[in-house]
């Protein structure tokens, strides 16, 4: 018995992994001189290090009995070749044109065909973060989508038919709002059959469960499950693709799963930082893939020119060579001439093909690696798109050639003339690289934002019926974003007019007009006087008015605040009341007061003061606007915080429209960090992410007006 840890022990490895990755000998690391004398790799080590890891390998797929069987599924080969896969928000211009009311998918690939190369796959994000600011769960955010589940299918088979795979993304920790009619594994199955998705993405899953996919095989529709977090090693068998979140140390590490599985595919998503190299050497040292992420929740983190063209170039590589990224000798860090320059070796057949990435920040040239000598066999410089002449070094031949600064090589050894698909690629990238990374700004910038203009409206003496005087003056406007994510970078939140980002903290000391606001939000029976003197009727009505029925509102909520209106159907209203929305600064202004209060009432947070908490499932609806007369502002405006959330200012860059919601709302889904935010206090604001009005109205959003004073 003694014996047994020993045993134990034996059978495992000398290289543990690290969550996702595995390290390479550590007398590979540079020492510094304090850290004691210097380290040299013993013979030999190399192939030690490969030997120990191949039989790691073997233990572990008996050891969770692997099946490989989904890995050769036809329907679900495509997703050994997706090798750039971007997150994409619906929200972005490029994806969809709310005034042609039309999905522009092919503009949106163009942009990404243009700027980096193009894509293989896209997960379409329909959900997070607008989620929770009413009770439509994943699903239905997804039927929400303009043309509902019939325009999604037709976008999806637009994407087809430029050759691109979609995945949607399914959060299992949506519990708090609307329950599916049957399991989740059932729901999101049929649901991504019907629209023709190809794959799901597990948002926050360390492994999507084979539940999932049962259920998606049961109904003869296989799908490619793809959790964010790495999953068990027994979950290969049906997670046949992952994120790589991955820790960059200068010598490249080597992914757990495609060890494992070769024909797995990783995409490394790194979605905050600026600069792409890591995950761009990475994925091509690997042979997987990059989640080409840049508009994360409506933040823009664009790619540089330098990272775009580095994409470009990384990922045409990888297509050619595609076949030979699933070769199960793969053989990490292959030994290379020159201290960080580090290779992958993978055989097929009788050729053989090699990845390289130079770590360091200077070009190094020369001869970089040896070869066996083999009679007949040509190297070719695939990267360049040139012919190698190897010397001779004893019983090995010596390549030389040039690796750029964080740049890439990739070489191939084949015997006679390269096939078709070869010298195709080595023509482009002949092309392609003419001109050095180095040449290619490597300079990130911030994606700058403007306010959409609000017309003022006919400046008036008198207060209009139902309406307040807001005297403006010398105001303090001090806000803060309340975004889940992003922390305090620059390009989160919003950019006000006097700034020159958007930014999460804004503080700004400002001369507001005098004006007039709304005493209440705007009441189910002023909006239904609205419809019936204009016959108001949205181009995109899909969830207009969603808990009226027959053309009316339900009995008793004729004092409550409309909801189900976008921002377009409210500035209609605004427009036929003869008034407009208001400013944010305004709708501060009217709720805070000049003496810089928390909450329209004073400084201390009051429940009596706003509407009990809706946890449910099902909202319940709003309060009365005048049900909580104790929560009147300084100036006597009602109803301000948590009752609905009101529209205010709208704010666009090229790729995302946002409006500020301010107030917060009765509603509060339960069981998740994750749902829409609140926002409180006087000096807080939620930014919510605009797409269509089909998808922008909600349970939680109710509007309030202004009009101009004299």
């Amino acid at each position: 018995m003694c014996a047994l840890p020993f045993a134990a022990m034996a059978q495992d490895t000398l290289y543990h992994p690290t969550g996702q990755q595995i390290p390479p000998p550590p007398c590979m690391y540079l020492h510094d001189k304090w850290e004691g004398p210097p380290v040299v790799c013993p013979p030999m080590i190399h192939e030690h290090w490969i030997a120990d890891l191949q039989h790691w390998r073997t233990e572990r797929l008996i050891r969770v009995a692997y099946d490989p069987s989904r890995y050769e599924l036809p329907a679900l080969k495509w997703t050994q070749t997706s090798f750039l896969q971007p997150q994409m928000m619906v929200h972005d211009r490029y994806f969809y044109n709310p005034v042609a009311g039309k999905y522009t998918v092919d503009r949106y690939l163009d942009d990404v065909e243009k700027r980096y190369g193009g894509i293989d796959a896209v997960l379409i994000w329909a959900t997070y973060p607008n989620m929770g600011v009413d009770d439509r769960n994943q699903l239905e955010m997804v039927e929400s989508m303009p043309g509902g589940v019939a325009g999604v299918r037709q976008m999806v088979a637009d994407f087809h038919r430029r050759g691109v795979r979609v995945l949607f993304p399914m959060m299992m920790w949506d519990q708090g709002t609307h329950a599916p009619a049957k399991p989740w594994p059932d729901a999101i199955a049929e649901l991504m059959k019907e629209i023709g998705a190809d794959g799901v993405n597990g948002d926050t899953q360390d492994g999507v469960p084979l539940g999932f996919s049962l259920a998606a095989e049961k109904i003869g529709y296989p799908l490619a499950f793809e959790p964010e977090g790495g999953p068990s090693d027994e979950a290969l068998s049906w997670n046949v693709m992952t994120w790589g979140q991955y820790e960059f140390p200068f010598i490249p590490l080597v992914d757990r799963y495609k060890w494992l599985e070769p024909r797995h595919m990783v995409n490394i998503s790194d979605r905050w930082a600026h600069d792409k190299t890591d995950d761009l050497q990475y994925a091509f040292f690997n042979g997987v893939g990059w989640e080409s992420w840049e508009n994360v929740w409506g933040i823009w983190n664009g790619m540089t020119p330098r990272d775009a063209e580095a994409t470009r170039r990384m990922a045409t590589m990888e297509r050619g060579i595609a076949p030979f990224l699933t070769s199960t000798g793969w053989e990490p860090l292959y030994p290379m001439r020159n201290y960080g320059v580090y290779a992958s070796r993978w055989p097929r057949e009788k050729d053989t093909v090699w990845t390289i990435v130079n770590r360091t920040s200077y070009d190094i040239g020369g001869p970089q690696m040896d070869v066996p000598m083999e009679p007949g066999m040509r190297y070719f410089d695939l990267y360049h798109g040139v012919e190698l002449t190897p010397g001779a070094a004893g019983k090995e031949n010596v390549l030389s050639f040039q690796v750029e600064a964080h740049g890439f090589g990739a070489i191939l050894a084949t015997h006679g003339e390269p096939d078709a698909t070869m010298q195709t690629l080595m023509k482009r990238m002949a092309g392609m690289t003419t001109e050095p990374l180095a040449h290619f700004s490597h300079a990130w910038t911030v994606l700058p934002q403007t306010i959409v203009e609000t017309a003022p409206t006919e400046a008036v003496a008198e207060a209009p019926a139902g309406m307040v005087r807001i005297p403006g003056g010398r105001f303090l406007f001090k806000v803060r974003g309340m975004e889940i994510e992003g922390e305090a970078g620059a390009g989160v939140d919003v950019q006000y007019p006097w700034e020159d980002s958007p930014r999460r903290f804004h503080e700004h000391w400002m001369d507001v007009k005098p004006y007039f606001i709304d005493q209440y939000p705007v009441t189910n029976a002023q909006f239904k006087a609205f419809l019936e003197a204009t016959h108001y009727a949205p181009k995109d009505a899909r969830n207009f008015l969603k808990d009226w029925k027959n053309g009316t509102f339900p009995e008793g909520w004729a004092n409550r605040p409309v909801t189900w209106v976008s921002l377009e159907d409210a500035r209609a209203y605004a427009r036929w009341a003869g008034k407009r929305l208001p400013h944010e600064w305004e709708w501060q202004l009217a709720a805070q007061g000049l003496d810089d209060r928390d909450y329209p009432w004073g400084n201390e947070w009051l429940f009596s003061n706003v509407p009990a908490a809706d946890t449910g499932r099902t909202m319940r609806g709003p309060d009365p606007v005048d049900a909580h007369p104790q929560g009147a502002s300084p100036y006597g405006v009602m109803d301000m915080v948590g009752n609905v959330w009101q529209w205010t200012d709208e704010y666009v860059d090229e790729h995302t429209r946002a409006a500020v919601v301010r107030g917060g709302e009765y509603y509060q889904p339960q069981g998740s960090i994750w749902y829409f935010p609140e926002a409180f206090r006087n000096d807080q604001h939620g930014k919510l992410l605009l797409m269509a009005p089909s998808y922008d109205r909600s349970g939680g959003v109710g509007v309030r007006c202004v009009r101009d004073a004299q």
